[in-house]
């Protein structure tokens, strides 16, 4: 099966004598695992690992509203992100609310979560998501948006199990993913000891209809041209599939759960 300009079954092929550090080959995610409903109090919760990445995430619904919605009828979805100071090899110090890359990120997976709701459906309400880091070895950005979403399913299903919402604002899942190019080789799902020598490191945000969301693509040292673009966008869609794959077995499993 051909997946636009690239593909992958040949890719992996010509590369299958590359194994990574972890003994992945160049087009594999590491191992995902979500834990839907981690916290006891929380309208909605997830705990994601990815390889060595933990991030635990965790739904809050409110009743306030940002002042530019206010008397709108609409609703509001944003986030929060931080990193655990021993969340890193070296303790990491408290990054101030809402400063620097923490802000950045947050406001990504704000933006993510809001391009899967519909915001007018959701009612005069608020629904703010905390993504905490536990264990930081590449990825944290891409797993919090991951795990984000499924914490934010959890909230709205309970949101219309009590009849407080009576039509699904949820319009498609979300979930992100990184590729990059490490010794001249595009590979999926970077690791830290990987992201941190990579010549290009690009993340991808995309919906299960296949639309996109957001791309972050940097290079260092030296640019990257389009062919190389479009082997690491299809990488990333390879593995954001799965992702959403882990994310509907997780939901379901947590829904059998309730029901039984």
């Amino acid at each position: 099966m051909s997946h636009g300009l690239f593909d992958l079954r040949r890719y992996a092929i010509l590369h299958i004598a590359m194994l990574r550090a972890d003994g992945r080959q160049p087009n594999e995610l590491r191992p995902v695992q979500i834990q839907p409903g981690f916290l006891s109090f929380a309208e909605g919760s997830s705990l994601m690992t990815l390889g060595r990445t933990t991030v635990l995430c965790a739904a809050t619904v409110e009743t306030r509203l940002p002042a530019f919605l206010k008397g709108t009828g609409q609703g509001w979805v944003t986030a929060e992100y931080a990193m655990l100071p021993r969340s890193t090899h070296t303790r990491t110090p408290r990054e101030a609310r809402g400063g620097g890359r923490a802000s950045e990120i947050q406001r990504l997976v704000g933006r993510s979560l809001r391009a899967a709701c519909r915001l007018d459906l959701l009612g005069e309400r608020t629904i703010m998501i905390d993504c905490d880091v536990i264990q930081a070895d590449g990825g944290t950005r891409t797993a919090a948006v991951t795990a984000a979403y499924v914490a934010l399913h959890q909230a709205i299903s309970g949101l219309q199990r009590t009849g407080e919402l009576t039509t699904q604002p949820l319009r498609t899942a979300v979930a992100a993913t990184s590729a990059g190019i490490v010794d001249d080789t595009p590979i999926l799902d970077l690791a830290y000891e990987e992201d941190s020598r990579a010549g290009v490191d690009l993340n991808l945000v995309m919906t299960e209809e296949g639309t996109l969301v957001e791309v972050q693509g940097t290079a260092e040292g030296h640019p990257f041209g389009r062919n190389d673009m479009n082997k690491l966008l299809d990488l990333a869609q390879i593995g954001v599939r799965q992702l959403f794959k882990a994310q509907r077995q997780a939901l379901d499993a947590r829904e059998t759960k309730a029901n039984s």
